[in-house]
């Protein structure tokens, strides 16, 4: 099946959903110009779906994504709360932070009745999901409006899962992505494997289309996913130093050093196994610390030491989400950048 029979679009290239980090303004860019824009929606409101939603359909009438979450949302632990923050104790002191501070932030939510009450107003073309899928009445009420449905699998056995669940195209996501794992069936990292083993051995798995996703970075990388059987490709990291995105200051700053090639996955700042660009905090808790809570309770204890750090021009509390592969980032607009991903893909046609 062709990207166009698929989604509706031209270009094999899907910008990757990056909550924190982007709007609407990206996910526009990346439509208008031919591929498939999304928006991360797993940290909005529903005031705020609803505004980012009626500016997507007012700036372009091409086919755009909506990511959700399907993580299981978790009780407050006061014990395990209370552990973490005893680990990042010297941290708060040294910087005259009280121990028990509480930064406003956004949450984490799972896709619900809700979301998709604001979502059926709208109907937006393509709906993705991490962590799994929803239960089935969401998914037929995405059906319902003629919705495709993605989802991410990080294992044949996550694929052959959503396979049969009904998903319309599996994201395969390698271990050299950047940000959260996709993984729902096990959290074990002996389980993941890189892009380009991952690929065939999905394709080779399920009859449904593929989606390739990690470390892909330039229109060479897109060529060779497409020929391992690919039919388009996601990516996150390469667009994070375009003006459409909301990357931070200390963000931005990190992505162009040399550091930036070193990334590990860490469960420091959601409290979910993701990669980020290494930091202090990763270099001196070590990249996975037991101690602190599930996703996405971590997050919370981290918040005044991070927004502290970066009120000083520091990165180093920050979650500096980026694959194993910053190559590709360029400080382009995002309409060039996929124009340039999609480079080879259309010289061959």
């Amino acid at each position: 099946m062709s990207i166009k029979e698929l989604l509706g679009v031209d270009l094999p290239i899907i910008q990757a959903p990056m909550a924190g980090v982007q709007g609407h303004e990206l996910a526009v860019a990346v439509s208008s110009a031919g591929g498939l824009g999304s928006l991360p929606c797993a940290m909005l409101s529903l005031e705020g779906l609803r505004n980012e939603l009626a500016i997507i359909k007012q700036q372009t009438t091409k086919p755009y994504n909506v990511n959700f979450f399907c993580h299981v949302p978790l009780e407050p632990d006061d014990e395990v709360e209370r552990n973490w923050r005893q680990a990042l104790s010297p941290y708060f002191s040294e910087y005259g932070i009280d121990l028990s501070t509480k930064t406003s932030q956004s949450g984490r939510s799972p896709f619900n009745a809700q979301a998709a009450d604001v979502l059926e107003e709208f109907k937006p073309p393509v709906v993705s999901f991490h962590f799994g899928l929803p239960e089935i009445e969401l998914l037929n009420r995405v059906r319902g409006w003629g919705g495709k449905i993605l989802s991410t699998a990080t294992t044949v056995d996550e694929a052959l899962w959503l396979e049969a669940h009904g998903v319309d195209a599996i994201i395969a996501q390698g271990l050299e992505a950047g940000g959260h794992r996709g993984f729902f069936l096990s959290k074990d990292l002996y389980t993941q494997v890189g892009t380009f083993a991952l690929i065939p051995q999905i394709v080779r798995s399920v009859s449904v289309p593929v989606i390739a996703a990690g470390g892909i970075a330039d229109a060479k990388g897109v060529a060779a996913a497409i020929e391992l059987g690919a039919t388009a490709v996601q990516i996150g990291t390469a667009y994070l130093l375009c003006p459409e995105a909301n990357t931070t200051a200390v963000h931005r700053a990190a992505l162009k050093r040399d550091s930036a090639r070193v990334t590990a996955i860490t469960n420091l700042f959601s409290g979910g196994l993701a990669r980020g660009i290494v930091n202090r905090l990763i270099d001196e808790l070590g990249p996975i610390n037991h101690t602190a809570p599930d996703f996405p309770m971590a997050s919370a204890a981290i918040a005044p030491l991070r927004a502290k750090a970066e009120s000083l021009g520091s990165g180093e509390f920050s979650p500096l989400w980026a694959g194993q592969n910053v190559s590709g980032c360029k400080e382009i607009s995002a309409t060039l950048l996929t124009q340039e991903l999609a480079g080879l893909y259309k010289n061959a046609r």
